[in-house]
């Protein structure tokens, strides 16, 4: 009998590693950039990396659109967690399936494979890694790129038991309530602290603690820092004492970053506030606070 959802594969995998898998049957690597480029008013314009994964991409990547493809078309806002069945529809229509193994990357900050690979492990599916560094390290280190088009051969995507990493409102407010979860803060100290206005209201979700998400990057490859870094940070913010941990963001994007470092620091119990400021800045009844 065939195993639908093999045991779970390392989060990571390097360059090297993967240019050793390419042309491997079973890999379905995919670009999973989207842009978001800040406009002069505040806000940002989304633009979708298809066109640049068209100019060029890793040899044998197909592209995911998460903008299009992978969110919520019925929900208010961007990019939310999609319905189990259109998931797997747009999964299998890319060739992901029983026996198949995928690798997801995106040029920039690491944010965009990552959210996508806690939406396949949401969904069941562990056979999923993210490049480290993404298509940036891939480039520095003279790795060879291809403009040809990929698809892969369509298959039935199998959804497994729903897990949920993704959570809304209620759990984060009864977690402000309870302070028996971390909360985490993956934009900048300027947002957190409420100098600046990003989301309607100054300030954090209240009990907040900060951990940006660029500062788990290094900046030149985009790459993850090493461990022993990555658990200063951790522990710096106390987020290492055994108690679960929500992140959020502006929109359930680069939280997945900061969730995605503690798993990789063994932590298990991680979740993601998908509609993360967007939902909660706006409403005045949900519980904020700010620096002095």
């Amino acid at each position: 009998m065939t195993d639908l959802h093999p045991a779970p594969l390392p989060p990571l995998i390097d360059a090297q590693a993967l240019q050793d898998l390419l042309g491997e049957p079973s890999l379905r690597l995919f670009d999973t950039t989207v842009h978001l480029r800040p406009k002069p008013g505040g806000g940002y314009e989304i633009a979708s990396g298809r066109e640049d994964y068209e100019a060029a991409h890793l040899p044998g990547a197909g592209f995911i659109d998460l903008w299009h493809e992978l969110a919520d078309p019925g929900h208010a806002l961007r990019f939310m967690l999609p319905p189990e069945a259109l998931f797997a529809a747009r999964l299998g229509a890319h060739g992901v399936g029983p026996g198949t193994r995928v690798v997801l990357y995106n040029a920039g900050p690491t944010w965009w494979a990552t959210r996508a690979w806690f939406m396949l492990r949401e969904f069941g599916f562990d056979a999923v890694q993210v490049l480290d560094g993404g298509l940036d390290q891939w480039k520095l280190e003279g790795r060879p790129l291809d403009a040809r088009p990929c698809t892969y051969p369509p298959t039935r995507f199998v959804p497994g038991a729903r897990r949920g990493i993704f959570v809304g409102k209620e759990a984060v407010l009864e977690a402000v309530q309870r302070r028996d979860r971390h909360l985490v803060h993956a934009l900048s100290p300027a947002l957190f602290s409420g100098r600046v206005v990003g989301y309607g209201r100054p300030g954090r979700i209240a009990g907040s603690v900060n951990l940006p998400a660029v500062d788990l990057l290094d900046p030149a490859t985009q790459a993850f820092l090493p461990l022993p870094r990555l658990r200063e940070a951790a522990m710096a913010r106390g987020l290492l004492d055994g108690r679960g941990t929500i992140a959020y963001c502006g929109g359930g994007i680069s939280a997945t970053t900061d969730a995605f470092a503690l798993h990789l620091l063994g932590q298990p119990d991680v979740q993601i506030y998908d509609a993360s400021m967007n939902e909660w800045g706006p409403d005045p009844t949900l519980p904020m606070e700010r620096d002095p």
